[in-house]
């Protein structure tokens, strides 16, 4: 089996590799990325290329490639700042890649990673399955306009798709990225290393999590998952959690100490709250725990799993 993973040097794309490497004796994997794929492995193969070259793409994507993960993106706030950038990446290269898949002579498939960012405005306690995207942000539509591609390439045949809407993810190890939500994991993760982080939201703000480990358990089953079990509608909402800063914070109080909360101060970001704001805080996730998916227990679960990270026994 061979598989592709665009931005398969990043935090969630290089996790995913490493858990197809462990479920899959029989599995060869491209990673395609800007930067080389962290993951060393004999069945790793690193391609450092935009997905936006058609060159790189097709090297990428190889005639017998089994399936393809779509992960690579311009995030939130880079999208919303560099409008031109994030319509390119996002829609542009996202087609580009569909067209490489079109291109085979079998019908690959293709998982797609979306956001909640594809919904905005005034948003529904929770939000039920199928309701119409309506997003409140240049990353939102670049997503969205991804979603359409992907159903449309799969009801006419061209690929074998699944569109997973991810929760955010959090915590994220490493350094603040690009999006917009790169806070949820700031207000751990730098409190849990002894340092300064800020909450631009208010602190009753609805998020929807999932932890990384979750997220890359649940994308490694899409490719599992039969046209059957899928049927026509391509675009699943992932499970999550509704947690707020506020909760996070009596979390990290809880397992980290009363002196790691003091390290958050609450200010206010209007760009930044402009756009999370925007996102719906829970959704209605029974058709994809049905399918096997699923998500965290708690935010002290998420919060856990990160300290077993950086904070091995």
């Amino acid at each position: 089996m061979k598989i592709t993973v665009t931005g398969g040097a990043g935090f969630l794309g290089s996790r995913l590799i490493e858990a197809l490497l462990a479920a899959k004796e029989d599995v060869s994997i491209v990673s395609l990325d800007r930067a080389k794929c962290p993951v060393v492995h004999d069945r790793v193969t690193s391609i450092e290329g935009s997905i936006d070259d058609a060159a790189a793409v097709a090297q990428a994507i190889e005639d017998d490639t089994d399936i393809v993960y779509h992960l690579a993106a311009v995030l939130s706030g880079q999208s919303e700042q560099e409008f031109d950038v994030g319509l390119h990446i996002n829609i542009d290269a996202t087609r580009l890649i569909l067209e490489r898949c079109r291109s085979l002579d079998h019908v690959p498939r293709v998982v797609f990673t979306s956001s909640l960012a594809v919904f905005g405005g005034v948003m529904p306690e929770i939000v039920p399955e199928g309701m119409a995207t309506r997003p409140g942000s240049s990353y939102g539509c670049g997503k969205a306009i991804g979603e359409l591609l992907v159903s449309e390439y799969t009801r006419k045949g061209f690929i074998d798709g699944l569109t997973c809407r991810l929760p955010t993810i959090c915590v994220r190890a490493g350094k603040p990225n690009s999006a917009a939500s790169s806070f949820v994991s700031g207000i751990i993760r730098e409190p849990v290393a002894g340092e300064a982080s800020e909450c631009p939201v208010p602190l009753e703000t609805r998020l929807w999590i999932s932890s990384p480990d979750t997220a890359v358990r649940n994308l490694a089953l899409a490719a599992d998952l039969t046209a059957d079990d899928l049927g026509a509608d391509r675009v699943l909402d992932m499970p999550g959690i509704t947690v707020t800063p506020a909760a996070m914070l009596d979390s990290l109080e809880r397992l980290v100490g009363a002196e790691a909360r003091r390290l958050v101060a609450v200010t206010s970001e209007k760009r930044v709250a402009d756009i999370v704001c925007s996102w719906p805080g829970a959704f209605d996730d029974a058709r994809a725990r049905s399918l096997g998916f699923g998500s965290d227990s708690d935010f002290d679960e998420v919060v856990r799993q990160y300290l077993a990270e950086v904070r091995p026994a």
